[in-house]
Order: structure tokens, then sequence, then C-alpha cells
């Protein structure tokens, strides 16, 4: 990954005539504490991002479907502040993208249906959520689709420029 921090994680699955058995978590490959489990389930074209709360790290997964995954450094006195990087993450190679504090995160759904789970470091706090728009030019995210599903908040969103600047939503 171009962006420190970020970890793309290939776990080893064992396939054979049953199905595949993988260990989806294991502790020791990370040196902080996951303290709560989302699941999302999303249709084809829905995109959620760009999303943060400041100080929470995410380890993301596809249950079911395939996504394209974005992290966004939000890091301000970092020298790749601004910059993204995506990874294609689905329910056959099983890989999982570590997020940790500091960054933006936001998926589209490529698949028909998509289940997202993904740990987190700090509880969902409302107070804490912060946002900016996921088609922010200063940003410049290639996503692959042209027509998002987009939620209301998530159309509302600011530029990351205006949420630096103490407004964003």
């Amino acid at each position: 990954m171009k962006l420190d921090g970020l970890k793309l994680i290939t776990p080893k699955v064992y396939h054979d005539h049953r199905g595949f058995f993988l260990e989806s978590f294991k502790a020791s490959l990370f040196d902080v504490d996951f303290v709560q489990d989302n699941h999302s389930y999303s249709k084809k074209d829905v995109l959620r991002g760009m999303h943060f709360q400041q100080g929470q790290g995410k380890l993301v997964r596809v249950g079911y479907g395939r996504i394209f995954d974005v992290a966004v450094d939000i890091r301000p006195s970092s020298p790749t502040f601004g910059a993204w990087e995506g990874v294609y993450l689905d329910d056959v190679t099983h890989q999982q993208l570590y997020i940790p504090p500091g960054f933006a995160h936001g998926f589209c759904v490529m698949s028909s249906e998509a289940h997202v789970l993904y740990k987190v470091t700090m509880e969902y706090d409302p107070e804490l959520e912060k946002g900016f728009h996921y088609a922010d030019p200063g940003v410049g995210i290639k996503w692959p689709i042209n027509n998002p599903i987009l939620s209301e908040r998530d159309q509302q969103h600011e530029t990351m420029d205006h949420w630096q600047k103490g407004h964003a939503r």
C-alpha cells in the first residue's frame, strides 16, 4: 500500500469439496484493540462515504459481494495528506483492508449486493462522526461507477477543504 498505515491483508483460505475455511480475524496481527463490529448491507451502485470518526481505525472485509473500498489520508501533518488509495474487496479473495485512525473511509458496491463487515477501534459516537463529499475534486477519487446511489447525508457533505476549516457537516 502506498499510504503509510494502510494494510491489505490476504488470509490463507482452505478450500475443499465442502466449501472453505479461513481465519477472518487474528488479534496477534494487530497492535490495536477492536471494540465494535459493524455490518452494512447495500445494493449495486450504493456509495457510502467519505466518513470518519477522529481516532477510530477500521478493519474492513466483504462477507458477500464485491466493493471498491477507499481510504483518504486526513492527517494534517502527513506528507500524503489528501491522497487516496482504493482496492477491490470481495468474497472470493477474502482480502481485508486495515484503515488506521487518521483516514476517511468510503466504498461503492460493484456486485448486485454486498455485505460489508468491519471492526472498529472506538465505539460509534454520532458527535464525533464527520465526512466530506465523495466527489470532492480536491481529493479526486476515481470511483468505478458513474451514478452512485447516496444517502441524503452523503449528498450534502461539503469538500474536505471545507471540513478542514471547521465547517464540515
